[in-house]
């Protein structure tokens, strides 16, 4: 008998709930990440009281969705969602039940729920109550829909995107006949918010195979959230620094990144401009001259579609445009850049371009590596030497100017970063009576 160690906190509602004569369970992904061994993000709690029986049990008690059954218990400051048994009733939006039956039946609660290793529940008494099949499916690394797979995505589209993002989180299949309705039912994702599509999306990418992405492409699902991404995997590369297709090397090149949301989003869309970029010499070699700067642009319509926050598309549309960049190893052009792409992001490019080469073929890829290698250690000197890189960091300041005649307004933004200009190119310059000495000739 499998058990599980249940927080102290769950442990006392599903006691309570009990005490007082009804069923309760510990419910979904906690009692799965439970099984696998992982620590549960969240734990919810089905049970076959109705919601103002639950709410009569708890102190502090909200009506989070009291008219699908659910009502969160507030213990400290943690928070638990208590879910009444139910029945979903008809989907009109591809998403939500227009309406839930209430029901006494833990095994009709389970029905409604998307794959069979989230359709388990557990408390003390009972242990795991797996009556789909769940923990075969994960001894078995599969994910397969509870009952017919058609019914359960067309029910709620979204599960479609969940399907694949919980492989690529689990390293998992996906079932035949459930992939067979995934690629039927993959237009209905039109009909779900991009803001729910955003958030899967992000899950799948930062998950530890963020190449799960060509399932998704394999299964329809990117035709329909992310046709760009189609168009890279139809687009070849015949350059002696590629071996595949646009896509592929930018499914690989996110393999090589952290798990982190903008990097790997970053190295999604790093190569996204070179569709309209490409062009092919006489010797029938294709180049694309051009594709960060159009990639960026692309990247951004592309965020606003999915409704990103600005702080994300900046970052990312950031990264896309400098990646290509070539940036020599001499301090001089080191501070430069660091000015032009922002001393945050500048560190970055290094895990991306080893990212960016390891993804590329094998020529010269030593030497691409050891060059990035001797920047870097430059780019380290730089930073230690704490050298001037912005306007900022200049030992004089607006005021300064404007005391040494300068009128106020945008002659004294100008007069600064020409100043800044000569400070990046020779750091001992940011001295203060050199650079008010020079604001006669800025003038």
């Amino acid at each position: 008998m499998i058990k599980i160690d249940l927080p102290k906190n769950v442990k006392f509602i599903i006691d309570t709930l009990e005490s007082a004569g009804y069923e309760a369970y510990a419910v979904g992904g906690c009692v799965r990440d439970s099984i696998l061994g992982r620590t549960p993000n969240d734990w919810d709690i089905t049970t076959s009281a109705k919601p103002l029986e639950t709410k009569a049990l708890f102190k502090k008690t909200f009506d989070t969705g009291i008219k699908h059954g659910t009502i969160s218990v507030l213990l400290g400051k943690e928070i638990y969602e208590v879910t009444t048994y139910r029945i979903d009733g008809e989907y009109e939006d591809a998403r939500h039940p227009k309406e839930v039956t209430f029901t006494a039946e833990l095994k009709e609660d389970l029905l409604r729920r998307d794959f069979t290793i989230n359709a388990m529940a557990y408390n003390p008494t009972s242990g795991i109550v797996d009556l789909y099949g769940g923990i075969e499916d994960l001894k078995n690394h599969v994910i397969r829909c509870v009952g017919v797979p058609h019914d359960r995505l067309s029910e709620d589209a979204l599960r479609i995107m969940r399907a694949v993002r919980f492989a690529a989180q689990l390293d998992y299949t996906i079932e035949e006949k459930t992939q067979e309705a995934i690629r039927e039912l993959a237009g209905t994702l039109s009909k779900i918010s991009a803001e729910r599509i955003q958030v899967e999306l992000i899950k799948l990418l930062t998950s530890d195979h963020p190449e799960f992405l060509k399932l998704a492409w394999e299964l329809g699902i990117t035709k329909v959230i992310l046709p760009e991404f189609d168009r890279a995997m139809e687009s070849e590369q015949n350059n002696p620094n590629h071996a595949y297709s646009v896509g592929e090397h930018s499914l690989k090149v996110m393999q090589y990144l952290p798990p982190d949301k903008v990097m790997r989003l970053a190295g999604l869309f790093h190569d996204i401009g070179k569709m309209d970029t490409k062009t092919t010499d006489e010797k029938g070699v294709d180049h694309f001259y051009g594709h960060p700067e159009v990639g960026a642009k692309i990247a951004a319509e592309v965020f606003n579609r999915l409704k990103f926050d600005n702080d994300t598309k900046t970052k990312v549309c950031r990264l896309v445009e400098c990646h290509d960049w070539f940036i020599g190893a001499v301090p001089s052009h080191i501070r430069r850049y660091m000015n032009r792409i922002g001393e945050e992001f500048f560190p970055m490019i290094f895990d991306f371009n080893k990212a960016d080469i390891m993804a590329q073929s094998f020529y010269n890829r030593e030497e691409k590596l050891e060059d990035l290698e001797v920047l870097k250690e430059a780019y380290l000197k730089v930073k230690e030497a704490g050298d001037c890189i912005n306007i900022k960091d200049l030992v004089i300041t607006g005021s300064d100017v404007i005391k040494a005649g300068v009128p106020a307004g945008p002659g004294v933004g100008a007069v600064l970063k020409a100043l800044l200009e000569e400070v990046l190119d020779d750091p001992a310059k940011n001295n203060k009576d050199y650079l008010l000495s020079r604001i006669d000739s800025l003038k």
